[in-house]
């Protein structure tokens, strides 16, 4: 049985690997929570898109999976549109301790939009159009990129997130409280 101190140094050395690597990689609220940029695959109708995807470590992390998720929308058989939230098997049900972070974003997610799932959909919508009007399909993902996922609609959103959070910022303690209840 491996210790948690084991453990935290597996998470920490995944962390690192991945910011190290040729990813970009914006940490929240220390190594367990953190934000990927993800491009899409060449030769996929995602290629040319970019999206922020967010990783949360659970403490028993290597041996339990991390729960990841796409900020800004993707549409994808297996992907919730509103949420983000990803149907990916390896991540969801055979996780093991031998993957890593790096798995996650240089194989799992680019084969994940190279070989849509439409069998076992989040978004029905996609899967059918999927599987019936591959053309449709194909059109929507690139109207989602255009609108979503481009470097320049991710510029804005963060700056959005930051003007938003410096006018809380310029509010009372007073008026933050008032705003809760």
């Amino acid at each position: 049985m491996s210790s948690p101190a084991a453990g935290k140094r597996r998470m920490d050395t995944d962390v690192v690997k991945l910011i190290e690597s040729k990813h970009q990689v914006t940490i929240l609220g220390g190594l367990n929570e953190f934000v990927v940029k993800f491009f899409g695959p060449s030769g996929t109708p995602y290629e040319g898109g970019v999206w922020n995807v967010r990783v949360d470590l659970p403490d028993k992390y290597p041996f339990k999976s991390p729960s990841i998720g796409f900020m800004n929308r993707i549409f994808h058989p297996n992907i919730d549109e509103s949420s983000g939230s990803v149907c990916l098997d390896v991540i969801n049900q055979a996780w093991t301790a031998l993957y890593d972070l790096s798995n996650i974003f240089e194989s799992f997610l680019p084969q994940l939009l190279s070989y849509p799932n439409p069998t076992d959909p989040l978004n029905g919508d996609a899967a059918a159009l999927y599987l019936h009007k591959p053309d449709d399909f194909k059109r929507k993902v690139l109207d989602h990129i255009k609108k979503y996922a481009t470097e320049e609609v991710l510029r804005q959103t963060e700056e959005d997130s930051s003007s938003s959070a410096s006018e809380m910022s310029d509010l009372s303690d007073d008026e933050i409280q008032d705003m809760e209840l």
